[in-house]
């Protein structure tokens, strides 16, 4: 069982990893070749292209410019440790034991525009690039065609080790659709995250992306391999509600947060 989630556009590289282990980017030859036309782009062009401050423009033009295919203990962080939006400060990855997170690095997958996929221990340098950037490169007008089939293909090679493989897809509507489900193998089950708000369940995106990183470290803390164990999930009040829900899209909700 492989659980995808997104990326983060907050990132912590002050704060040290309680763990030496790491591993390499797998996509490094794309990922350079996305800056490599990144590097073209001026901090304005960068700022109209990402939608992005003149100071966050700024902040990674120098981001792109630094960006090296060499990764070291001092340029990089491992991605897990090194995002840090709503999703995860549920995962809490820096609170996990290094078991912990070998178990993570075998089942989580983390959607990057500019990585394709990484794993929780690959080392990741500083970067801004969102999945649903509209940047023009040899291979189209966007990122979703420039990544095409690969991502889909390499979750297939992971998946295969399982008899029957199941795609847990915790990841935002933009991210997801990174993912050729064309190409796609595996079953794929969906969590949905509901609150009570108004007299009715919705969907409050800030605790959803918590949930879903809280749903990842529930998954890690138990090892769980199977759909039926993630209908435990109760964290922070969440219960798995069976009658909102279908085989392939697992519905949690709370009255209220905890």
């Amino acid at each position: 069982m492989l659980f995808l989630i997104s990326p983060a556009k907050s990132l912590d590289y002050d704060t040290p990893p309680q763990v030496s282990n790491h591993t390499k980017p797998l996509f490094t030859r794309q990922s350079a070749e996305l800056i490599d036309v990144l590097k073209t782009k001026t901090p304005q062009q960068i700022s109209t292209l990402m939608k992005l401050s003149d100071a966050l423009s700024g902040l990674n033009v120098a981001r792109y410019q630094a960006w090296s295919p060499k990764f070291t203990a001092k340029n990089s962080k491992q991605a897990a440790l090194a995002f840090n939006g709503d999703v995860y400060g549920g995962l809490d990855a820096k609170t996990l034991s290094e078991q912990q997170l070998d178990w993570a690095q075998q089942h989580v997958c983390i959607l990057s525009g500019l990585y394709g996929v990484l794993r929780p221990l690959d080392w990741m340098q500083p970067y801004r690039l969102e999945m649903g950037t509209a940047l023009a490169t040899g291979r189209g007008k966007n990122l979703y065609q420039f990544w095409g089939a690969q991502i889909s293909e390499y979750l297939n090679e992971r998946a295969a080790a399982d008899t029957s493989p199941v795609i847990v897809n915790l990841a935002s509507e933009e991210y997801f659709k990174a993912v050729d489900r064309k190409a796609l193998k595996a079953r794929v089950v969906s969590c949905v995250f509901e609150e009570f708000r108004g007299g009715k369940y919705k969907i409050i995106s800030f605790n959803a992306k918590r949930a879903r990183g809280l749903m990842v470290r529930y998954a890690v803390e138990r090892k769980i391999a199977t759909v039926r164990k993630l209908e435990g999930f109760d964290a922070e009040g969440y219960a798995f509600d069976a009658g909102a829900s279908a085989p392939d899209r697992l519905v949690f909700r709370r009255k209220q947060a905890a």
